[in-house]
């Protein structure tokens, strides 16, 4: 499978990431990515990015290195009715928004609970795609999540760092392995995301592309091999036409 976009990268504004802006996108362009986002953590978790640097992230070129830009958002869910951590008047002019859930934001609650956290938060209006869906950190009802990205718009991601060997979200795979079968049930489009902290990351979808071939999953299905329609399918381009 030929993936030509990575939707879900960090910087050192992130924090805990360790490459800037120029060299995830330099890394893009050197493994013939046609679009990369920059999707930084949202003010919510601690020691990230502040309020202003999203305010300002139209300085980015929209092509850079060869590679289209994506002026993005890692959201952080703050609470269990799906709080955001960033207002509607940024929101809305970036071109992509992830809405996540993260325990240093949001210990995990019972299964009602950390459903409906993601149920709210894909309900907001800006909200494009779910955030590595798959985390065994939260108890879902996946089926509930399923039906909610059907209705909303929201897109699911397949994370591949989450699906690492031994990663801190051991147990991925298998949440992710009964989505990804709804979505083939039902033709649900998914969107790939490297979660790259670090440049050599961007663009890496080997674990992904691992699950994909034990499922069989359709490329047709996979957003990321198609630019162009990965933009039209974001809830909030939909909005728009």
């Amino acid at each position: 499978m030929k993936y030509l976009a990575d939707t879900h990268t960090h910087t050192i504004v992130s924090g805990h990431a360790f490459s800037t802006v120029d060299e995830n996108v330099r890394a893009a362009s050197e493994k013939g990515l046609q679009l990369m986002a920059v999707t930084d953590h949202a003010p919510g978790m601690q020691h990230t990015a502040c309020h202003a640097y999203f305010a300002n992230l139209q300085v980015l070129p929209q092509i850079l290195h060869g590679v289209r830009v994506l002026r993005g958002i890692e959201l952080n869910i703050l609470d269990f009715n799906g709080k955001i951590d960033m207002d509607d008047v940024v929101l809305q002019r970036l071109d992509i928004a992830i809405a996540s859930l993260h325990v240093s934001c949001l210990k995990p609650g019972s299964r009602k609970e950390n459903t409906h956290a993601y149920l709210s938060a894909m309900e907001h209006e800006w909200v494009d795609v779910l955030g590595h869906p798959g985390d065994p950190s939260y108890d879902v009802d996946y089926l509930e999540v399923f039906r909610k990205a059907k209705e909303t718009g929201c897109i699911l991601e397949v994370n591949n760092a989450s699906l690492l060997p031994g990663g801190f979200r051991k147990g991925s795979e298998e949440n992710m392995e009964y989505l990804l079968k709804l979505c083939m049930t039902d033709g649900v489009p998914v969107l790939v995301g490297s979660d790259a902290h670090f440049y050599t990351g961007v663009g890496d979808f080997a674990y992904v592309d691992q699950l994909f071939q034990k499922l069989h999953f359709p490329e047709e299905l996979v957003l990321n091999t198609d630019p162009k329609q990965l933009m039209a399918s974001l809830k909030r381009n939909r909005k728009k036409g």
